[in-house]
C-alpha cells in the first residue's frame, strides 16, 4: 500500500537548520538516538539491538549505514535524502502490517535480512523514485539488528526491488508472513542450522 505522507513523522531538512550541516546532522541523530537507542523499535516480542562499533565521530555505527552512502566508513557521504527520512524509519518497521507494506527475506553476503518497502506518496518530492524508502533488518538468530535504510535513485532500483520481493513470494508459495513471524522463522532456521 502507498502510504500518505502525512501518516508519517514530518521529514527533517537541512534549510530549516540555515544550512548548517553540523546542527542538522546531530538533529538527525537526536531522531535516530530517540527511536533505536533510548525507545527501540516494537515488534511484539523481538528483541532490536544495535550495532555502535566502531563509533565514528561519536556517533553510533548504524547511524552512518541508515544516514550515509559508501563502502569505506571513513569516507562515506552524507545522503541527505536518507537524512530527512530517519523519522520514517521506525514507523516503516513497527506498523508495517497496519500499512500493509510489501517485506521480504533477502540473502547479502550470508546473512538473513529482511527488506521493508515504504512507498509514500509525497507530492513535494521531485523526484518520484525518491517516495520509495527501504529499511533493511539484520536478523540474527536472537535478535534483530537495523542494517540501513536508503531511498531508490532510479526506476531500475524498482524493478529490481520488485524482482526480489515477487521471487521471494514465488519461493515461499501459500505461506503467509507477518514482519514478526518471519523474523521469527529465520531465527528458528538459523538455531536449527538448516540452510537459509
Amino acid at each position: 500500500m502507498i502510504v500518505p505522507v502525512d501518516e508519517l513523522p514530518n521529514k527533517i531538512y537541512l534549510e530549516d537548520y540555515g544550512g548548517n550541516y553540523s546542527q542538522y546532522i546531530d538533529k538527525v541523530y537526536q531522531v535516530f538516538k530517540h527511536d533505536f537507542i533510548d525507545n527501540k523499535p516494537h515488534v511484539e516480542d523481538l528483541v532490536f539491538k544495535l550495532k555502535f562499533n566502531p563509533m565514528y565521530q561519536d556517533k553510533a555505527y548504524t547511524f552512518y549505514h541508515m544516514t550515509h552512502e559508501g563502502h569505506d566508513e571513513a569516507n562515506r557521504t552524507p545522503d541527505l535524502r536518507r537524512c530527512e527520512r530517519m523519522p520514517w524509519c521506525k514507523p516503516g518497521i513497527e506498523k508495517a502490517e497496519i500499512f500493509s507494506l510489501k517485506f521480504w527475506e533477502e540473502e547479502r553476503k550470508g546473512k538473513n535480512r529482511i527488506c521493508i518497502w515504504l512507498e509514500v506518496n509525497d507530492i513535494e518530492t521531485e523526484n518520484r523514485w525518491n517516495n520509495n524508502y527501504f529499511i533493511v533488518l539484520d536478523v540474527r538468530d536472537k535478535f534483530v539488528l537495523p542494517w540501513t535504510a536508503f531511498c531508490a535513485d532510479y526506476h531500475h532500483q524498482i524493478i529490481k526491488k520488485q524482482k526480489e520481493y515477487f521471487n521471494w513470494k514465488k519461493s515461499i508459495g501459500n505461506k503467509e508472513f507477518t514482519l514478526y513471524s518471519l523474523a521469527v522463522d529465520i531465527m528458528s532456521r538459523k538455531k536449527q542450522g538448516s540452510p537459509e
